[in-house]
């Protein structure tokens, strides 16, 4: 049988596993199977320059179809995935004959959360996963006057701003007490508060979702209800494990336990970005993340390892989120900090030190890019507080 790489997932972490595998001379089949109808794209924008209207649908590519033909990448578009056997190393396809696979990489990313309120659910309440999300919510934007974010991460405070920016009056409800508190701390919080409301977005801190209205456009709190033509609900993601669950595959934490080579606790089968809790070669621990730029790290090293080349997955996690105009740039192992360390700087920027036991663990900065090359070191060699 022909050698096949089978790819379950059209995101980030699935492409870089195809492209891992050619660069490190992978000569089989490589399938890719997406759900999607859309060839891979850049997700990051949807809350940002897309819904602004500054990013065009025929900008968010990551590669153009020639880069797949070149690259003998096929993708199957609109591929509902039922199955995985790994005994007969194969996966169902709703409408197609199985697909055999000498190696399988799960790259099934995550689904949006809704808030286990009245109502929730319901279709006309927005979320932001995908590039169908995207437009639906840049065509709502459009229409509207008025809307109601819930949920103060990345995704909300992204979309809060950009939604503001482009007119609309935007109420943000969060259960923090401060915008990002509970990853990043108060004095990050304070400064993203600032920032949102800088852009005439209202904060409804400390405060929980009692229900939402039949129309889904309204909000109920516990004193006070909102009106809004839209609401957004922006209240984290969910990995979207179920494949693995039902083929056996070891997990802990609503995860797939992976090595730091992504390799799972079947033979032959990898998993790679949100639904992975792999081991990092630096640390020597799991850490689940949920970050770009991660996902695509984690499917470099799967399909350079599916190629029979040496890689680990063995760098401190990082992102970059735009708030507005304003950036932030944070690297951290993720699983907590004890103390921070706030260094503000004359042009407003700033940085936060994050420590465990005297030892750096993290940092995020705005306007200060030094810190943030710097801290990456840092954090990777385990160094003391002192030698910030």
């Amino acid at each position: 049988m022909t050698e096949r790489l089978v790819i379950i997932g059209g995101g980030p972490a699935g492409l870089s596993a195809a492209k891992g595998y050619r660069d490190h001379g992978g000569v089989g089949e490589v399938v890719m199977l997406s759900a999607d109808t859309a060839l891979p794209y850049n997700r990051p924008p949807l809350s940002k320059d897309f819904l602004q209207g500054e990013t065009l649908d025929s900008e968010l590519g990551l590669e153009d179809q020639k880069f797949f033909v070149d690259s003998r990448i096929e993708v199957r578009l609109d591929a509902l995935v039922t199955g995985l056997d790994p005994v007969g190393h194969q996966v169902q396809i709703a409408g197609s004959e199985p697909l055999r696979y000498t190696w399988c990489v799960l790259a099934t990313g995550s689904s949006a959360q809704r808030i286990n309120v009245d109502n929730a659910h319901l279709p006309g309440i927005l979320t932001l996963r995908s590039l169908a999300d995207g437009r639906r919510l840049a065509g709502a934007a459009a229409e509207a006057k008025r809307a109601t974010v819930i949920g103060s991460g990345f995704i909300g405070c992204e979309v809060a701003a950009s939604l503001s920016l482009l007119g609309l009056e935007v109420i943000l409800v969060t259960q923090e007490e401060l915008p990002q508190q509970t990853r990043l701390g108060d004095y990050a919080g304070r400064r993203i508060a600032d920032w949102l409301e800088g852009y005439g977005v209202e904060l409804l801190l400390d405060r929980q979702l009692a229900a939402v209205g039949h129309d889904a456009t309204t909000v109920h709190l516990d004193d006070r209800e909102i009106e809004a033509d839209f609401i957004v609900m922006a209240a984290g993601a969910s990995p979207n494990v179920e494949l693995a669950e039902a083929a056996g595959l070891a997990m802990d934490r609503g995860r797939v336990l992976t090595d730091d080579r992504m390799r799972t606790s079947v033979l032959d089968v990898y998993a790679v970005g949100d639904i992975a809790l792999a081991v990092n070669g630096v640390v020597n621990r799991r850490l689940p993340v949920e970050h770009w730029g991660e996902a695509m790290a984690m499917g470099e090293v799967a399909g350079t390892t599916i190629a029979g080349d040496d890689a680990a997955w063995a760098q401190a996690p990082g992102f970059w989120s735009s708030i507005g105009e304003h950036t932030l740039k944070y690297v951290a192992w993720g699983d907590g900090f004890t103390d921070t360390d706030v260094r503000e700087h004359a042009d407003g920027g700033f940085t936060v030190w994050y420590s465990t036991d005297g030892v750096v663990v993290g940092t995020l900065t705005s306007e200060a890019d030094d810190d943030y090359e710097r801290g990456r070191a840092l954090i990777e060699s385990g160094a003391a507080v002192s030698e910030i």
